[in-house]
């Protein structure tokens, strides 16, 4: 029996295995970084050790630290959620070695499916539909599209569409970079690009008695660079029979590696019906969610009774019930091409939680979440925040569920993707169950994630904080007595406001005299409440409300318009904030991969001047115009903060 157990990871799921540790009463130990010294799952464990460092290849990839701190703590077992080390067949072993309890697959099936390029020449023995693999250094014209692929990795790293054979040299060069940084390995392949194929996965799990147990589909086709974004279960485009044909070849690939505890067999499934082995993930999955309430189980359990040696339940799996829907809200910006985001964030709040990390008692709404309100969102790590699943007696009645709580969700201090992920919940293809890996192009990603707030609603928000920012300076003198917030005695000249808004600069200017509220702009308004932190407006007869909270400079307005995040613009700008015109800025911390243009080259508007690396991803630093390099301030491996110059771009050519 495992009495404590540590957690080989950090963020959700930490806290998602550390839940049901508590409910089985086995001790808990968090390992945490210097970055992740506040974090949730740290305050939350039974014991936490620090690892030194903020990197993952100092910290949380460092196995012999990990296994130091579990006996440093007195845990008898190590599960190593996802991600980081769980995949790492080295450090299973080294953990066996230790005289610990392993939660996870034998060593040998980690080995077996470790390199993508190995675990599909076993899985066609096996009999399991694959597709071809091609060198990198033979495809040809007539094999385009192809998907450039990391041997060791996944999550989208280590990917690349070519549909050019001028663009592979580079498209391979930057997987490999990439997988090196991400999984220690830069080994890469190719296979055929199966267009607007869907991406489903069968859920395994298998104890060391012989039973393997095939927990339905997931469909996971709605994703972004290759990272899922949505995930569901059932799919709607599985039948019974297909599905099982798919539960059929998971269990032949779990057999044929000898597979214990959880892990999840991935396919590719083409329009014509056909589908293909994609890898086996050796470990549990971020949306096994979705899996848990459709089958009402509790899979880390179950991971840690097949550990203890513990045969399946007799009977086999109960039978699945409903539909569930799970979203990963990232901390990202899709106004600045998707950069990852990092800061405090200042509120993070869901309506109408049922449960967390764990199944709702009945039909309702789950939140797995590795931040809370407060804390800080780091570079170094993977910028998701939380999963928020629904689940409904069907697959509307879930989607529906979602886009409520989405939509009424408070999340401030970092933009996220939640526009996007409340869109696709009410997309007509989405609801149609028309996905596959090509939604997003098809539908179109800039439609779905423009802001849920037009430009009506973002007016109004800034309204809003105008009059909450005037209630609250009234309540900072009283001496204003009962004149109300904004009142003047000269109605003719107006109380004035600037926010920098989603699409630019927004002027509010108002009065507020003894007939009530006048705001330039708006007809038929009036000014039901304010207070420093809530608004009720009167607009055509209809009441609104907003919630308005302020962090410095900044301003988060939320109501059902949709959420407006402002900067409060001050009447004169400090000289100190000012740049030089041209001036290339860094959008995050990171480290500088290259320099792609040195001092006095000519560059053109959009051609890549600095690569950064940060959230264990590349991100590109392109010329804003046309024009010559005046200054570059970086070198390769140079580490750089938010906001710093990394160059001057100065109009015209070297002469």
């Amino acid at each position: 029996m495992i009495n404590s157990l540590l957690v080989a990871n950090r963020g959700e799921i930490a806290r998602r295995v550390f839940r049901t540790c508590r409910d089985l009463g086995v001790g808990t130990v968090a390992v945490f970084s210097d970055a992740d010294a506040a974090a949730p799952h740290a305050a939350e464990a039974g014991a936490a050790v620090r690892l030194p460092g903020d990197a993952p290849a100092d910290t949380y990839l460092r196995g012999d630290l990990v296994i130091a701190a579990a006996r440093a703590a007195g845990a008898d077992a190590i599960h190593p959620g996802y991600g980081f080390l769980s995949e790492n067949a080295d450090f299973a072993r080294a953990v066996q070695d230790a005289g610990l309890t392993w939660v996870g697959p034998p060593p040998a099936a980690i080995a077996a499916m470790g390199s993508k390029i190995e675990a599909k020449k076993l899985m066609a023995a096996a009999g399991v539909p694959v597709l071809p693999e091609l060198d990198p250094d033979a495809v040809t014209e007539k094999d385009l599209p192809i998907l450039v692929k990391a041997s060791a990795g996944g999550g989208g790293r280590g990917m690349r569409v070519v549909r050019a054979l001028a663009d592979l040299p580079d498209a391979v060069a930057a997987a490999r970079r990439e997988a090196q940084s991400a999984f220690g390995d830069p080994a890469v392949f190719c296979e055929p690009l199966l267009e607007n194929a869907r991406h489903i996965e069968v859920q395994v799990l298998a104890d060391a008695h012989g039973t393997v147990w095939a927990l339905g589909e997931r469909e996971c086709s709605i994703q972004r660079r290759h990272q899922k974004i949505v995930e569901e279960a059932p799919s709607p485009a599985v039948g019974d029979a297909l599905r099982a044909e798919l539960c059929a070849a998971a269990v032949d690939a779990a057999t044929a590696i000898g597979y214990t505890g959880a892990g999840t067999v991935e396919f590719m499934l083409a329009a014509d019906g056909r589908f293909f082995f994609l890898e086996v993930n050796t470990r549990l999955q971020v949306e096994h969610p979705v899996t848990e309430c459709v089958y009402g189980l509790d899979l880390v359990r179950l991971q840690i009774e097949v550990a203890e040696g513990l045969p399946l339940p007799a009977g086999g799996p109960p039978a699945p019930r409903g539909h569930a829907i799970e979203v990963r809200l990232y901390a990202e910006d899709p106004a600045a091409d998707w950069r990852p985001g990092s800061g405090t964030l200042h509120t993070f709040e869901v309506p109408g939680v049922d449960a967390a990390f764990a199944n709702p008692a009945a039909h309702g709404l789950r939140l797995d979440s590795g931040v809370e309100s407060g804390g800080e969102v780091g570079v170094h790590y993977d910028p998701m925040l939380a999963k928020l699943i629904a689940y409904g007696p069907t697959r509307a009645a879930a989607a529906r569920r979602l886009r409520a709580a989405l939509l009424g969700a408070r999340v401030h201090g970092v933009t996220t993707n939640r526009d996007l992920l409340a869109r696709i919940m009410a997309e007509p293809a989405f609801l149609a169950g028309d996905t596959h890996t090509g939604y997003l192009d098809q539908v179109g990603l800039d439609v779905l994630a423009a802001p849920l707030a037009d430009e009506d609603a973002v007016r109004l928000s800034a309204l809003a904080a105008a009059l909450a920012d005037a209630a609250a300076n009234r309540a900072a003198a009283p001496i204003q007595g009962a004149l109300p917030s904004g009142w003047r005695n000269v109605p003719s000249q107006p109380q004035r406001k600037t926010y920098e808004g989603p699409a630019g600069t927004v002027e509010v200017a108002y009065r507020l005299t003894r007939d009530g509220l006048a705001a330039e702009g708006h007809d038929d308004l009036a000014l039901a409440e304010a207070a420093p932190d809530a608004v009720t407006l009167d607009v055509a007869g209809v009441r609104r409300s907003f919630t308005v909270h302020v962090a410095g400079d900044r301003v988060h307005v939320d109501s059902a318009l949709g959420p407006v995040a402002l900067r409060a613009v001050p009447r004169f700008a400090d000289p100190s904030d000012l740049v030089a015109p041209g001036s290339l800025l860094a959008p995050m911390p990171g480290t500088v991969v290259r320099v792609e243009a040195g001092p006095g080259a000519a560059v053109a508007e959009g051609q890549t001047l600095v690569v950064l690396e940060a959230m264990k991803m590349e991100h590109r630093i392109a010329a804003p115009a046309a024009g010559t390099v005046a200054e570059l301030n970086v070198s390769a491996g140079q580490q750089v903060e938010a906001g710093a110059v990394l160059a001057v771009i100065s109009e015209g050519t070297p002469q």
